[in-house]
């Protein structure tokens, strides 16, 4: 996949997506979240199980960690960079996800996000996603949540 420093209209469209998915999550959106997946979406998001298969499935997962918020989630993209080729894409971000849970707990964590897209029938559909949070291999492995760039 090439990459040049001009802006293709791929990538604008793909950047509008992930906006657009952005302010979906910021405003508890399930519809507009999803609006850019593939129905057969394969993602490897930061909750259990190690795969969640499908678009309908993943709809049933953002309800649950919607309604872990007290008010809307606080949700940043950082360093997008966006690399397109012939008919598939991938965008790279780290995003900030901040909020008050219902627990009580202020969130303030840093996730890494990869995203594959796929274009079909003239758009672009996300085919793959996945987040992560690095651990410490130090024997606990416990996630580093604490971690900022």
């Amino acid at each position: 996949m090439a990459r040049n420093n001009s802006k293709t209209a791929d990538e604008v469209q793909i950047r509008q997506l992930i906006d657009g998915w952005a302010g979906a999550i910021r405003d508890k959106n399930i519809e507009a979240a999803v609006a850019h997946y593939a129905r057969d979406i394969l993602l490897y998001d930061l909750a259990p199980p190690l795969v969640h298969k499908g678009v309908d499935l993943y709809k049933k997962e953002l309800v649950k960690w919607f309604a872990s918020f007290q008010g809307a989630v606080g949700f940043e993209l950082h360093d997008l960079s966006i690399t397109v080729g012939e008919g598939a894409a991938f965008a790279t971000s780290l995003n900030h996800i901040t909020g008050m849970r219902t627990s009580g707990e202020q969130a303030d964590v840093w996730v890494r996000a990869t995203i594959g897209f796929v274009k079909k029938d003239g758009g672009w559909k996300a085919t793959h996603e996945h987040f992560s949070v690095p651990f410490y291999m130090d024997g606990s492995d416990n996630a580093a949540v604490d971690l900022k760039p």
